[in-house]
């Protein structure tokens, strides 16, 4: 028998099955690249393409228009944030659980305490049809501003009641696929009473590691985005004037996930964002979206959510938190079939076919004009 045929053939991370480990979560992921190959005829959900209009009397967050609960919207003219008028948290004082309450609260089997909080929705523009893809930057740029001054104004209140360890998390749902009540531009800001499980891990594991910067940074993420940056294989955008980097991490779990941090210096939360910074984060937003957009050619569905300090601020020189975009889309072989995290991922860890190099590669490859706006269109 020839030895050749004995060989054992060179690991290749783009063809071979491997696990790769999440420093932000403490777990790990499993890639099959070789499973991109395997046929599909499973569940399919046909985007939706109709044109919209640029006002829809039905709608409850249009400009003027009567909300669930029999208000009416101001008709404002760029962002409106307004109370959720069906929170998942109540800001009503709350009487504390004991082991004779409505709910268990001294049996470590069955602990559970009292959360309240205030829900908002921020609706992003007054046009119903928009997108952030289709908004100029400069429309963004207002949207950071809103999500700016609604986690400052949140902070306040804290500093005031001596409160502490709470969260302010501002995130959007794209698209019915996503669970998106509206197709109208918004989002929504989380402010409960508590400290978050996701955004405790990322926070954690922000904390200083070791230092690899010139300037003596030992920030993980700090760490991670330089790396990022050299490396280059992962990256679909670098917004070099405002110092932010779009990219799918090494360890991302959804086909074409992207995370949008700042790469050149150390940022806790949106307070500390210089005027060059929010322009460069409204742009690197922009381009990001479009690309996800051109993918399929449709309006691709996501989760995005921001990870910042807890509240209330703390010192910025000591904040340990690293300010962070998560973008979770859903789609993975085209704009009707999408990924799933059943089985194995729910009863083992979470898997994925396409490498983060392979996503971040066909990403980058889009061009950089919207396919609606293409002349070939």
């Amino acid at each position: 028998m020839s030895t050749d045929s004995l060989a054992v053939p060179t690991f290749d991370p783009s063809e071979h099955a491997h696990r790769r480990y999440n420093p932000l979560t403490g777990k790990h992921v499993l890639v099959s690249p070789h499973r991109t190959k395997r046929p599909w005829k499973g569940q399919t959900e046909e985007p939706v393409l109709a044109a919209l209009p640029q006002y829809e009397e039905t709608c409850n967050l249009c400009p003027g228009n009567e909300r669930g609960n029999g208000e009416h919207n101001p008709k404002y003219t760029e962002t409106f944030t307004f109370e959720n008028d069906f929170p998942a948290l109540l800001t009503d004082p709350l009487p504390s659980i004991d082991a004779q309450g409505e709910l268990p609260g001294t049996d470590a089997l069955f602990a559970s305490q009292p959360v309240r909080g205030r829900c908002k929705v921020i609706c992003f523009h007054p046009r119903h049809d928009l997108t952030l893809a289709r908004m100029p930057p400069q429309d963004i740029e207002k949207i950071i501003g809103e999500w700016k001054r609604v986690y400052a104004e949140e902070g306040e209140m804290l500093r005031l009641s001596s409160g502490e360890g709470y969260t302010c998390l501002c995130l959007q749902n794209r698209g019915s696929m996503m669970g998106a009540s509206a197709p109208h531009p918004h989002g929504q800001a989380y402010e409960p009473q508590v400290e978050l499980t996701n955004l405790t891990q990322n926070t954690r594991a922000a904390k200083p590691n070791h230092p690899v910067r010139g300037d003596g940074c030992a920030c993980l993420l700090c760490s991670y985005a330089a790396e990022e940056v050299q490396q280059k294989e992962r990256v679909v955008e670098i917004d070099e004037e405002g110092g932010w980097i779009a990219v799918v991490p090494f360890w991302a779990v959804w086909p074409f996930e992207i995370m949008v941090l700042p790469y050149k210096r150390h940022i806790p939360s949106l307070l500390q964002l210089e005027e060059n910074e929010v322009q460069g984060l409204a742009r690197i937003f922009q381009k990001v979206l479009v690309r996800y957009d051109n993918l399929f050619s449709c309006p691709f569905p996501y989760s995005m959510g921001l990870h910042q300090s807890p509240l209330p601020p703390n010192n910025p020189e000591s904040d340990v938190a690293h300010i962070h975009f998560h973008f979770y889309p859903p789609l993975l072989r085209s704009a009707s079939v999408r990924k799933f995290l059943v089985g194995f991922e729910m009863m083992g860890e979470v898997q994925r076919d396409l490498t983060p190099e392979q996503a971040a590669g066909r990403l980058r490859a889009l061009p950089a004009e919207h396919y609606l706006d293409s002349k070939d269109v």
